[in-house]
């Protein structure tokens, strides 16, 4: 198993904060809503969102942290500025997922041997065990989110949604 730790001890899950599950509620008109693509696709998020946290607490893993092991994984030595564009976001939100993985000892960063100025990502060997461990864990994650869809469906979903990126 993982290790449990977090960069916010404190941090508690959508549905303890009081949030939304994604879920409708019965008896509620919801009007307009119920037509918005991306209304539809807020709450599905929310609800895979959910279920991904309590798969991966253990590990405390989000999702950019584990977007990020993966790239760097895939891409060892890449600068913090590359795994930003790589993720599309900011720098400064690379910097925290980064502070955070080393924090929880699955990345380092070591002295470039191209840039002098910058450092190389490279994950630790308990990230690289860790990885494989959560990717498995993501993989059930996905099989029971998409479950009541075809394989078919699954890949027509994922086409359609790459339309609207």
């Amino acid at each position: 198993m993982g290790k449990k730790l977090s960069s916010r001890p404190n941090q508690r899950l959508p549905a303890q904060r009081g949030e939304s599950t994604g879920a409708q509620v019965p008896g509620v008109d919801y009007g307009v809503l119920d037509e918005l693509v991306g209304y539809a696709l807020r709450r599905a998020q929310i609800r895979i969102y959910q279920d991904f946290l309590d798969a991966l607490s253990v590990w405390s893993i989000t999702p950019p942290r584990f977007s990020a092991m993966t790239i760097i994984h895939n891409n060892s030595g890449m600068k913090l500025t590359e795994l930003a564009q790589a993720m599309g976001i900011a720098r400064s939100g690379a910097v925290e997922v980064v502070n955070s993985l080393e924090k929880l000892g699955f990345v380092a960063r070591t002295d470039s041997t191209v840039d002098k100025r910058a450092h190389a990502l490279t994950l630790t060997g308990p990230g690289r065990q860790a990885l494989n461990t959560i990717t498995q864990a993501i993989q059930a994650h996905d099989a029971r989110i998409s479950a009541r869809l075809s394989a078919v469906e699954q890949t027509e979903l994922r086409r359609l949604l790459d339309l609207l990126g």
